[in-house]
């Protein structure tokens, strides 16, 4: 079976969403005080000069519709971000750390904002979406990064940043430092952690295939988990 690159275009929205992007954008002052609501909506359009009665039916899947497609939004822009920074003379811990902190530097202006979303998001109806959310991120934090793994470490490298990135937007929205220093500080040392979980995986790997080929395969699956074919 051949296998494709899963990383050789980042994510595109299947349609593009102009208008609706457009009043997210004019809202998210509106949500730290009235969340993420259609009232929320109502006072966007009222600022926009358009009729706050089509709330409603801009977003009838709610607070969940208008989170899943902020972060869309933010996505692309962090990528854009990223590209525009030019970051290949960086080694790729150190792009990873440059791009999450281009993503918080552009939901800084509305932390309040993304609290509001994550406590949403944490209910448990909303489990999935949070869950595709925030691989979704992951997967634009790795592209933006050079990362094209096509094999096991595709699932590895991003299972193991997801983890980092979820603690690391926690510890920032509590982070009162100056320049969010106590952030980058704690993002390095997580960073830093997953890089000796990598090394750690790959002497496994190399230690793993001179052990009798039936303990081998299982030792292997205890260590890194099952090893599924790469999505096409």
């Amino acid at each position: 079976m051949t296998v494709t690159d899963p990383m050789s275009a980042p994510f595109v929205d299947p349609v593009a969403d102009t208008d609706r992007e457009m009043i997210v954008a004019a809202m998210l002052d509106h949500v730290a005080f009235d969340g993420w609501t259609l009232r929320a909506v109502r006072r966007a359009l009222t600022d926009m000069g358009r009729d706050p009665a089509d709330a409603p039916i801009l977003f009838p899947g709610g607070a969940a519709e208008m989170i899943e497609l902020w972060s869309a939004m933010t996505d692309r822009a962090m990528l854009t971000e990223a590209t525009a920074a030019d970051l290949a003379a960086y080694r790729t811990p150190g792009r990873v750390r440059a791009i999450i902190t281009i993503r918080f530097d552009l939901v800084r202006p509305h932390k309040e904002a993304l609290r509001r979303a994550l406590a949403l998001l944490a209910l448990p109806q909303h489990a999935r979406l949070a869950a595709k959310l925030t691989a979704r991120t992951v997967d634009q934090i790795w592209f933006a990064a050079g990362d094209r793994s096509a094999d096991f470490a595709w699932y590895t490298k991003r299972a193991l940043l997801a983890g980092v990135y979820s603690s690391t937007v926690l510890f920032w929205l509590r982070d009162g430092s100056e320049d969010d220093q106590d952030t980058v500080a704690f993002l390095d040392r997580r960073l830093n952690n997953v890089a000796q979980i990598g090394k750690l995986r790959k002497r496994i790997e190399g230690f793993a295939p001179r052990l009798p080929g039936r303990f081998s395969g299982r030792f292997a699956d205890r260590v890194a988990g099952a090893n599924p074919s790469p999505p096409a």
